[in-house]
């Protein structure tokens, strides 16, 4: 099977040196169809513009705001194998600026279409929440099972990763960070 995309023809290679034999298999349609899937699980490569999180709205708001529960899927960039989870922000708006909620889904969705480290994802996630809300402080955890942990190795079934992030007032703010855990339930442990 001759492939034009190199991507494909780099897949259809690498199946073959492992020993599969596409044509037997019927899997000669299996490298274009990876080349592409990788293609789109890794098309968030750029930089997350200001412009992704849309117009920030007034608002009288003084307190904390908490998106919780955000999924996410990953490739870990170690093994290329998915992790996957859920992402918890909690942010201090500064002047009472607030972002649209389902921006905070597109941007995590944005960060995790890379290969990444569950602990930089955390870390950029936070930092764009900082920089592209404008916001007086940010904390972020990241709870997250990583496939490389549960299909290889000790085969750890069912462990969970716990990452956290936290910018600006929650750092500098002991009384505000600890009321930013209580929004999500507590400090994760």
């Amino acid at each position: 099977m001759e492939s034009k995309d190199p991507a494909a023809k780099a897949m259809e290679d690498f199946l073959e040196k492992v020993g599969l034999d596409l044509p037997a298999l019927g899997m000669e349609k299996t490298p274009e169809r990876v080349a592409k899937m990788y293609g789109q699980l890794f098309s968030g490569m750029e930089p997350v513009k200001k412009e992704e999180w849309g117009e920030l709205f007034e608002s009288d708001a003084t307190g904390l705001v908490a998106v919780r529960h955000i999924p996410f899927y990953s490739m870990c960039e170690h093994h290329l194998v998915p992790f996957f989870g859920e992402v918890d922000i909690v942010y201090q708006p500064q002047g009472g600026m607030v972002a649209g909620f389902s921006k905070f889904t597109k941007v995590v969705e944005h960060l995790s279409r890379r290969p990444q480290l569950q602990e930089r994802f955390t870390r950029q996630i936070a930092a764009a929440v900082a920089e592209g809300v404008g916001a007086e402080g940010a904390l972020v955890t990241v709870e997250a099972q990583q496939l490389c942990m549960m299909m290889r190795g000790d085969l750890a079934s069912g462990a969970r990763t716990v990452t956290t992030e936290c910018t600006g007032s929650f750092i500098r703010d002991k009384e505000l960070y600890q009321q930013a855990w209580l929004l999500l339930g507590g400090e994760k442990k």
